[in-house]
């Protein structure tokens, strides 16, 4: 039943071109950023985790999270901050761990599925007394926010009313293969030019828990085989790639969530649009727009706000918390 069929999304002009409405956004967009206050999570295992905080006395707290390689301060990140703010919400940016500016201290870092880290930050949030919680996540975060809100299932704390997700690779390997395409050359080469690096870093910091190999990794296939899976426990790239797909754990969501995939995003696949669970859900709804790129949603707006934050805000308002 919630399978939004027809989106009302309409890119303007130009930005029918996928490539631009996903580069567009994340090199000339300017979003004012907000008055953060730093706040130091600590971990079970004796890391850390950066959140940049915005309060304002609401008992109402929208968590963000940021894709592969981001940070709390990406133009997208700023921007669904903002209309949650601007609608009287506290809001956060969560920064993954090696991604708010310093490293972390541990050799595991983040990953598709790294939903304990989140899951640290909700239960720091509902310590602190917000009662009405709302997650978002884009790409990477967007993953790791729907697979929470599936493993979670039937225990996921009472706090958390719902959730909304932007360009979620939710099938990895099929996502994978995407990026094996000519067409995402500029992308891949730009995520693996820092994530190589951060490998270098934790094989320094770590003698004799990662093997260096003689050429870098070039596709995430290589990474996640010569990283990935070391740092985290994972038996091989195609362990991890299958356990953290949030694809197998959808079926389980019992709270509101909203999946936003645009048709024309290069990023993904057929698996990523899972058209037929999301018509005999009754939690989770699938809106694929056909065009938006890649976290793009490009709009005209006297305001600067993007379609997709008005999206988000607006079905939070009228599905998870009905008219309120």
């Amino acid at each position: 039943m919630p399978y939004l069929a027809h989106s009302d999304y309409r890119a303007p002009g130009v930005f029918r071109n996928a490539h631009l409405n996903t580069i567009f956004p994340a090199v000339f967009r300017s979003v004012a950023s907000l008055p953060t206050t730093r706040l130091t999570i600590p971990t079970p295992d004796g890391d850390f985790i950066d959140t940049d905080w915005v309060r304002q006395g609401s008992s109402r707290l929208m968590i963000a999270l940021h894709g592969l390689e981001g940070d709390a301060n990406r133009p997208y990140m700023r921007g669904i901050l903002r209309i949650f703010h601007r609608a009287g919400w506290d809001v956060v940016g969560m920064n993954f761990r090696s991604c708010s500016g310093r490293m972390n201290e541990r050799l595991r870092m983040y990953n598709m599925g790294e939903s304990g880290d989140l899951r640290t930050v909700v239960q720091h949030a509902i310590g602190m007394g917000y009662g009405q919680i709302i997650l978002t996540g884009f790409s990477l975060g967007g993953n790791v926010v729907l697979k929470y809100m599936g493993e979670s299932g039937r225990i996921l704390p009472s706090e958390v009313k719902g959730a909304v997700a932007f360009s979620v690779p939710c099938d990895i390997p099929s996502a994978n293969i995407a990026f094996s395409q000519p067409r995402n050359a500029i992308y891949l080469h730009r995520f693996l030019r820092t994530l190589n690096e951060k490998a270098r870093n934790k094989y320094h910091d770590f003698p004799g828990h990662l093997v260096l190999p003689a050429s870098m990794p070039r596709n995430f296939g290589e990474f996640d085989a010569q990283f990935t899976g070391p740092m985290h426990g994972y038996a091989h790239a195609e362990d991890y790639w299958h356990s953290c797909s949030s694809v197998h754990f959808l079926p389980n969501i019992h709270r509101p969530v909203l999946l936003i995939n645009a048709q024309d995003d290069t990023f993904l696949q057929p698996p990523c649009f899972p058209v037929a669970l999301a018509s005999k859900h009754p939690w989770f709804y699938l809106e694929t727009p056909a065009h938006g790129g890649h976290c793009g949603f490009y709009t005209r707006h006297p305001a600067g706000i993007y379609w997709h934050e008005q999206r988000a805000l607006d079905f939070v308002q009228e599905v998870c918390f009905g008219a309120g």
